[in-house]
């Protein structure tokens, strides 16, 4: 064996086998063998040294062994010293234990006694009947006392923990294990699984501080390689992170599953403790959402959204027709939301007995109820809808929120977790806002009020559909002022019309939605297709007033949709929207249309040379009767919904305003233009009167005395009476029918007043102006006439009377012309009033007038009141 610090010489003896410690430490080791084997490894280098035989040299074997022999010695001496410093540790340890122990009881035992002494002097007190001072002098310790002891306690506890915490995270760094903490998990109970979790949280925030590595970073004196502050081997740390979320996560399922067991057993205590654990640990989401899963109400509806909406045929054509009422909110939804009421008042019980927080338990259940059961349905129920027409969608929409928003107002009132108490402001608040979210994709911006308005759009063109065709084919006036005004309707007509066709021939209109409309509007499928083939009759181009109402009602109902389905903030804009509608297609398309095909009839006749058709005049009747219904309408509904909007309410009623005048201009013009056509008729006949009609020859007495009056007084109050006053009748009642009469009796008064100056009248004649003027009067008065308009009648019957009464009268009736001159200027040149004016006397140059006429005119007595004149 070579010895250190030897050279490269060649050894003074031979060198011996190498043997090291490991050859004495093995288990086979056997002294004899180990002889021989050196014995045996010598022999051959002695034989090789030459042919002599030499004797054994055992020199370098004992070189050897005195080495070995050494080298155990030294080894000896360190495990001895090493085992002495150890021993000597154990016993200082032990020393020192004792004295903690010791001084621990010591003070232990001090404080005992100090305990009892004060208690004892406490009674003592107590039963001396100590004073009051002395007696809040000891209280007073005797708290402070607790007091300490309670901190102490503390202090203790948390020392405790602290060790605790320590030891687990000694054991999960140097063993990957966390066998002190499952074994308070193995022992079970509530309290030890809080600890567990609080525990389990507390080495998870340790390990990202003090593990870095664990959780990917990196840090001074840390890296992922398994070196830690430079040591490396058996330092190396276990990755504490996974170690920790295995453990957390085990004991989470068991809580969860001890939950779910309780939950099937109706144990609220346990489920209880399980969820106080688990909100603890991981803030109750786990748990929270395991009992929402699982709920059956949720497994069963599951199942059932898969089935199709089944309501019947009859239910979805009612849906779509616009007269008939709204059959209400969907079966299957109406079955669901039922369903909802009962489960969430029934659930909300066993949550709050379940959860220590089970207003956040049941915001979760309400949310998934509204967000995934009722949201799912509503949404096949609409989608429906959709297939069937627009007003389908509309009320079936209309018809779900109302039903909802009904449950939840039921839900708010029967309080679920606070029952029988209100719910808690913010189980509504979330309540209101689950309703909300359900229907912000429907009613978002100005899509709500749109829809609204191109389903009346449809309807109200349908409707309108033969009335608007009547009119498009309808020969107009000749161009002119009037018929400037009439070509803005004109244009309307057109568009309606061609929107109602287009709508027909529109790729996505569903075969419900078009049958509804060729129904409304009263055609068969097909014939819309070429307007052209569109049969119509007069009927068809008359105001309906149940038409007008239909419309109405459907925009009431649509009003009221809008009202029920907005915010109260767009609530103006919205009913502005409808407004413009109502006066468009209600006020212009169908009524302001209509007068001006009265109005084209009426001027289509000024110089008619027969007599003249009014069978128009009775259209302003249903005209003034729609409009009257119209305007009521938007002042009672409209408007008022519109008040909280100052400048859109402003705006409203100037439209209704500028709409109603324009129908009352356009009435104005249709009956002064009837009453112009009368007039030139009534002129006309006057014209045709016989000279000889007031100078009858003596063999016509006979004829005369048979005889009421001329044809041309029969013709003109056949054509007032049968004609113009019952036709206007129809047309206009009250202050309108009066202001047409009287204004009409003024023009046949003046016409009258000319027209006798014309002629020569004998003393026969006399008879016949008298009658003829008696049936002109009797024939107005039968009109309502303004009083001013009926005492200018009598004027015209004294006419009569200047015509058939002797000198001596008339010089009597001259005296009484003084009273009236004033009034009754004008002459005879031709309109100069109603017998001078309406409501005056007979005027001198009248009476002089009518007088000259008569057959004796010229007679001294005559002349002598012409004279005094």
């Amino acid at each position: 064996m070579e010895r250190p610090g030897s050279t490269a010489s060649r050894p003074l003896f031979p060198r011996g086998p190498s043997i090291s410690l490991d050859d004495f430490s093995n288990q086979d080791f056997i002294v004899g063998d180990f002889v021989d084997s050196l014995a045996e490894a010598a022999l051959p280098a002695s034989r090789r040294s030459g042919p002599a035989h030499h004797a054994f040299d055992p020199k370098p074997l004992i070189r050897t062994f005195e080495n070995a022999l050494s080298q155990l010695g030294v080894l000896s001496e360190e495990l001895q010293e090493k085992e002495s410093e150890l021993l000597s540790q154990v016993r200082r340890a032990e020393i020192q234990h004792d004295q903690t122990l010791e001084t621990l009881g010591r003070k232990l035992d001090q404080s005992m006694a100090q305990f009892e002494a004060l208690d004892l002097s406490l009674n003592s007190s107590a039963a001396n009947g100590g004073s009051g001072r002395g007696d809040g002098g000891g209280g007073n310790i005797a708290v402070q006392i607790g007091e300490k002891l309670e901190e102490l306690d503390r202090k203790r506890r948390k020392a405790q923990d602290a060790n605790f915490l320590i030891q687990c995270w000694t054991e999960v760094t140097e063993t990957g294990q966390l066998t002190s903490l499952e074994e308070i998990q193995r022992q079970g109970g509530a309290e030890n699984k809080v600890r567990c979790a609080v525990i389990a949280r507390q080495l998870m925030r340790i390990s990202q501080r003090l593990d870095p590595a664990s959780w990917g970073q990196t840090s001074s004196g840390f890296r992922g390689n398994g070196i830690t502050n430079g040591v490396t081997g058996v330092n190396r740390r276990h990755n504490t992170r996974e170690v920790l979320e295995k453990f957390s996560e085990q004991l989470e399922q068991d809580l969860l599953k001890q939950f779910n067991n309780s939950y099937r057993r109706q144990n609220f205590d346990d489920m209880r403790e399980c969820a106080r654990v688990l909100r603890d640990f991981n803030g109750g989401a786990s748990v929270i959402a395991a009992f929402v899963n699982q709920h059956q109400f949720f497994i069963d509806r599951d199942q059932l959204l898969a089935e199709e909406v089944t309501t019947d045929g009859e239910t979805w054509d009612q849906l779509a027709d616009p007269d008939s009422e709204p059959p209400g909110v969907e079966p299957s939804l109406q079955s669901l939301i039922d369903e909802v009421r009962i489960v969430m008042q029934e659930e909300s019980f066993i949550i709050k007995r379940a959860f220590p927080y089970y207003e956040t338990v049941l915001i979760k259940f309400i949310q998934r109820v509204f967000q995934q059961s009722i949201q799912q349905r509503l949404e096949m129920v609409l989608d429906k809808a959709t297939t069937i027409s627009s007003l389908a969608f509309l009320r079936s929409l209309h018809a779900s929120r109302t039903y909802i928003a009904a449950l939840v107002e039921d839900l708010k009132t029967h309080g679920l977790t606070e029952h029988p108490e209100p719910c808690s402001a913010q189980i509504a608040q979330t309540l209101d806002q689950q309703l909300e979210e359900l229907f912000i994709p429907y009613l978002v911006g100005s899509s709500y009020i749109d829809r609204e308005r191109r389903s009346l759009e449809e309807m109200y063109n349908s409707l309108l559909f033969k009335y608007t065709v009547y009119h498009s084919r309808r020969k107009k006036a000749p161009s002119g002022f009037m018929a400037a005004i009439a070509q803005q309707g004109n244009q309307l007509i057109a568009s309606a019309k061609d929107a109602y066709i287009q709508r027909l021939e529109s790729s996505d209109l569903t075969p419900t939605q078009k049958r509804t409309m060729l129904r409304v509007a009263g055609i068969q499928d097909g014939a819309a297709g070429n307007k052209n083939d569109i049969d119509v009759s007069d009927q068809d181009g008359v105001l309906s007033v149940a038409y007008a109402k239909r419309m109405i009602g459907w925009l009431a109902e649509s009003v009221r949709r809008t009202l029920e389905m907005g915010s109260a903030s767009d609530t103006p804009k919205d009913v502005n929207v409808l407004l413009n509608l109502l006066l468009t297609t209600v006020g212009q398309v169908y009524v302001e249309t209509a007068l001006d095909a009265a109005l084209d009839q009426a001027s289509a006749q000024d110089n008619a040379k027969t007599e003249p058709d009014l069978s128009y005049l009775p259209n302003l009747r249903p005209a003034v009767t729609i409009t009257n219904l119209m305007a009521r309408f938007v002042h009672t509904v409209l408007i008022r919904l519109a008040e909280s909007n100052t400048t859109v309410r402003r705006s409203m009623e100037a439209q209704t305003k500028l709409a109603v005048e324009s129908i009352e201009r356009k009435t104005n013009a249709v009956m002064k233009s009837t009453l112009d056509v009368a007039v030139h008729w009534v002129t006309k006949l006057l014209s045709q009167q016989k000279k000889l009609d007031f100078r009858p020859r003596d063999d016509d007495l006979e004829g005369l005395v048979d005889s009421l009056q001329t044809p041309t007084c029969q013709a003109i109050c056949t054509f007032l009476s049968s004609r113009v006053a019952a036709q206007a009748r129809q047309a206009v009642d009250g202050p309108n029918l009066e202001a047409f009469s009287s204004e009409l009796a003024i023009a046949v008064h003046r016409l009258l007043f000319d027209h006798l100056k014309k002629f020569q009248v004998n003393a026969t004649g006399g008879l016949m102006v008298t009658k003829d003027i008696a049936r002109y009067v009797s024939t107005v008065r039968e009109w309502p006439l303004a009083k001013e308009v009926e005492a200018s009648l009598e004027v015209l019957t004294e006419v009569g009377y200047l015509f058939i009464i002797g000198p001596e009268a008339l010089r009597e009736r001259s005296r009484n012309l003084a009273t009236g001159a004033a009034a009754g200027s004008g002459g005879s040149g031709g309109g100069g009033g109603v017998g001078g004016g309406v409501g005056g006397g007979l005027s001198k140059a009248d009476f002089k007038a009518f007088v000259q006429k008569r057959e004796d005119a010229s007679s001294p007595g005559v002349q002598g009141v012409l004279a005094g004149l």
